[in-house]
């Protein structure tokens, strides 16, 4: 009996074994329809592409639309060249007539002459489309839409659905104790249906070492927003879940070289411009008897959690003066929240500032923060500016000043620790020179606009990297955005909101998926860095003088000039140094 039950079991599983096995779709989320009707050429060339999956090599520089066949390709082979310690780029075109299912690439190990360097240092991510508005400074809410590639999903496999392109972004992190030399690698391509394909990658590693980012000198101020981390994964504000899931989120901001932590001192200082409200990070009370208390709970532990992964130059608390000058306590005569206007420079506003600020202040100096936090205002009026300086000289002159100016503020007050201006209004380079000797920063930020160059989903991917070389030549210590994770209702769906180009919002993902943006904007602070290292060792840059002079000369926000190929030139001649 046991030896027949045996039997029947080898033959059931033999059978099962010859049986097909049914394919199982990805599962992932559905992109948009492309909003933009196919042509009737583009429609041509699908029709005489043949079913089968075809793949090239394209550019970094530029955006691959999903309904098209990518055209104008160079077919020329991967060849990358990095620093120890830097990133190193590069963009895969796949598409096909019939579609293909179950596409993955896979990274091969880097191999040179007497080293090699693990295939563990390589990413193949599969780029995501959203829609995006069209590329045009006429951009108008509720206007036309596009298509744009942007996310780097975390998906291992891929669907692609007939007659479609489907970009795949390489990523090669350097490691710092890699010798020198050329090294070479292949990606593999395969499908459902064993199609398969091979392209060799040339890395060529040069003799000089990129720091790790927590020792880059590029003041990096991309503003973080917590809420919109909360209500994007579907968990409980300032809960246990919810910090570990800022966790993973910043901890790519802090690879590129994040200095500066986002605080809010009370209720959202910006006045609900984005999806998501500011959640309060400190709650004030006031009692029965007229005193004051603040909770400090949230705020401390957010602040520790960000210098725990490195983030740790600056403290920037927003704000002094909110959009709206509201504040929120909870009142406990009254047993509810309320909200009172406080305008600078009436009573309500020292009334309300002048406990916070004491308390504030002492609290700040028991944690030991206290040296690297600054009370920081967004475009503020001369007139708020003065009203807000004026108390916080009286009740806390030990804490900095943070700015985003666009009034020229920091001619006025000189001892501003952090000012970063609007890059439509260069600041004057006699006072950079001389903020930089009072050990001050000076940076630029391109927030809603201009047009160009900038890092909205319809910009060009080498913008991104244009505005490190912009900062550069202009010699500004880094730069400001907002803002690093602000969400629309859905990003990676439609990157549109408000009024704001597409995009401005944000320059990653939810569950921290990065994108062609926040990429390429790494690549501009990794050459600002590298030329900083150069300049210190005495090297003579030669001919890149030359060009970052056309840079700082020449009308930045005219994206009719070649600013594609100054940035191509100003690689190369930083990788011949």
């Amino acid at each position: 009996m046991e030896l027949k039950n045996t039997t029947f079991a080898f033959l059931a599983l033999a059978l099962f074994g010859c049986q097909e096995q049914k394919y199982v779709p990805v599962t992932t989320f559905q992109e948009a329809e492309d909003p933009v009707a196919i042509s009737t050429e583009a429609e041509q060339q699908w029709n005489q592409a043949g079913k089968k999956l075809n793949v090239a090599w394209g550019s970094i520089d530029w955006r691959y639309s999903r309904s098209e066949i990518p055209q104008n390709l160079e077919n020329k082979p991967c060849q990358l060249t990095a620093w120890r310690g830097e990133k190193a780029s590069a963009q895969l075109l796949l598409w096909s007539a019939g579609g293909s299912n179950g596409v993955t690439c896979q990274i091969g190990e880097f191999k040179a002459d007497k080293a090699s360097l693990p295939a563990s240092i390589a990413q193949a991510r599969f780029v995501r489309y959203t829609l995006a508005d069209i590329n045009s400074p006429d951009f108008k809410k509720g206007g036309p839409s596009v298509l744009m590639p942007d996310m780097l999903d975390s998906l291992s496999r891929f669907d692609m659905a007939p007659k479609t392109t489907r970009p795949v972004w390489i990523t090669i992190q350097v490691p710092q104790d890699a010798v020198a030399g050329t090294y070479t690698s292949t990606i593999t391509v395969t499908d459902q249906e064993k199609e398969k394909f091979t392209f060799p990658i040339q890395l060529k590693v040069i003799d000089h070492v990129l720091p790790t980012p927590d020792q880059w000198n590029y003041h990096l101020d991309l503003w973080q927003h917590p809420a919109a981390v909360a209500r994007a994964e579907g968990l409980k504000m300032w809960s246990d879940e919810h910090f570990e899931a800022l966790k993973k989120t910043m901890i790519p901001l802090a690879k590129a070289g994040q200095k500066v932590i986002t605080a809010t001192l009370n209720k959202d200082p910006w006045n609900h411009q984005c999806y998501d409200a500011y959640e309060d990070m400190i709650t004030w009370t006031r009692h029965k008897d007229g005193s004051w208390s603040y909770d400090y709970q949230i705020f401390d532990r957010w602040v520790e959690m960000m210098l725990s992964i490195g983030i740790n130059r600056m403290i920037n608390c927003y704000s002094m003066v909110p959009w709206n000058c509201e504040l929120d306590y909870f009142d406990e005569a009254e047993n509810k929240k309320v909200t009172v206007v406080a305008t600078p420079g009436k009573p309500e506003f020292t009334q309300m500032w002048e406990p916070f600020l004491a308390d504030f202040k002492k609290h700040l100096d028991e944690k030991g923060w206290l040296g690297i936090t600054n009370i920081a205002m967004d475009e503020r009026s001369p007139e708020q500016m003065d009203a807000a300086v004026k108390v916080l000289e009286k009740c806390a002159p030990e804490m900095g000043i943070a700015i985003a100016d666009n009034h020229k503020s920091y001619k006025k007050y000189k001892m501003m620790r952090d000012v970063c201006v609007s890059q439509g209004q260069k600041a004057d380079h006699e006072d950079i020179i001389a903020r930089r000797a009072n050990g001050f920063n000076t940076t630029f930020y391109v927030c809603c606009g201009p047009f160009y160059p900038n890092t909205f989903t319809f910009s060009h991917p080498y913008e991104a990297e244009l505005l490190g070389w912009y900062g550069l030549a202009c010699d500004y210590d880094g730069m400001l955005r907002w803002a690093y994770n602000s969400w629309p209702e859905d990003p990676q769906y439609d990157s549109r909101f408000g009024n704001w180009s597409s995009g401005d919002t944000y320059l990653v993902y939810p569950y921290y998926r990065s994108s062609i943006r926040f990429e390429r904007l790494i690549d501009g602070i990794e050459v600002a860095e590298k030329v900083r290292i150069l300049r210190k060792e005495g090297v003579n840059l030669g001919e890149l003088e030359n060009v970052l002079e056309e840079i700082r000369t020449k009308d930045i926000n005219d994206s009719q000039l070649p600013w594609q190929e100054v940035v191509t030139k100003a690689d190369s001649l930083l990788n011949s140094l």
